[in-house]
């Protein structure tokens, strides 16, 4: 006999948490091992969001993080590329909790995302959950019946287009919330003058989409470069925050480190060169 009950299902709990908060952190996975993932997760991270659109997952790859996810008790994410919607049902009969649609910029663009995330009524998703039965423990007929209320559909928000449609893209049935690509937006809203991710027109945006997604009931999420954004964002009314990503990290933790090394040595190398006359 257990002493302790099994822990929740990640998959079917997610959406519920993320609503009920607090807000949610995320592992973003862009690189190919699914150990990475596995590391990031064991620190603290809420869940996992794999980056298909500019990350170097494959298809074997995106299974491992969902897996990974999976066996450490949380959600994994998938971000599709631009128009792959038919990736779309792929992932989430992979297990996936959801996905990321970049570039939605439309009601119409919203209306084709959830065609193939939602099952009827909703959308039009066909019907092959190849591995999430497995991962659920759900019967065919529950995982039918509970599958639009359990994954997520989250359309990003990147352009002046989809900031004039927010209201309309939030109101479309089956769309669960949207997330802010903040480097893309800024391009976008300084007419492709740069790329800056705290600009003051991308922080006007996240006001602007935390409380339009908050009166519709949905989830507000975004892109963030680190914690302190992300903590912050958090407090602004966000679900769901990354946190950096995974190579975004290293690179800080290693800058962090080498810096700690070569101060800790410096004084020695500055004796040295002195004694050789240079």
């Amino acid at each position: 006999m257990r002493d302790n009950p099994m822990p929740a299902n990640p998959i079917l709990t997610f959406a519920e948490r993320l609503h009920k908060g607090p807000a949610m952190f995320a592992a973003w996975s862009g690189m190919r091992d699914p150990a990475v993932t596995e590391a990031l997760l064991r620190e603290g991270f809420d869940c996992a969001i794999v980056d298909w659109q500019h990350g170097f997952h494959d298809f074997a790859t995106t299974q491992g993080v969902i897996l990974a996810a999976h066996a450490k008790g949380k959600a994994a994410m998938v971000r599709i590329g631009v128009g792959q919607f038919a990736e779309a049902s792929r992932f989430l009969d992979w297990g996936a909790a959801g996905v990321i649609a970049p570039m939605i910029n439309s009601v119409a663009d919203a209306k084709a995302f959830v065609e193939f995330v939602k099952y009827p009524p909703a959308g039009e998703r066909s019907w092959g959950p190849a591995r999430s039965l497995n991962l659920t423990g759900l019967s065919p007929v529950e995982n039918l019946h509970g599958a639009n209320r359990f994954t997520l559909a989250i359309a990003m928000i990147e352009t002046r287009a989809a900031l004039d449609a927010l209201d309309d893209i939030l109101a479309v049935d089956g769309i669960d919330g949207v997330l802010v690509g903040p480097s893309d937006l800024s391009i976008a809203l300084t007419n492709g003058g740069t790329i800056d991710a705290n600009h003051t027109l991308v922080d006007a945006a996240l006001t602007k989409v935390a409380a339009a997604a908050r009166a519709k009931g949905k989830l507000a999420c975004a892109f963030c470069m680190d914690g302190t954004r992300a903590g912050e964002l958090a407090g602004r009314g966000f679900h769901l925050l990354s946190v950096g990503q995974d190579q975004i990290l290293i690179r800080m933790a290693a800058r962090q480190e080498i810096a700690k090394a070569r101060a800790a040595t410096a004084p020695a190398d500055a004796e040295l060169d002195g004694a050789d006359g240079y």
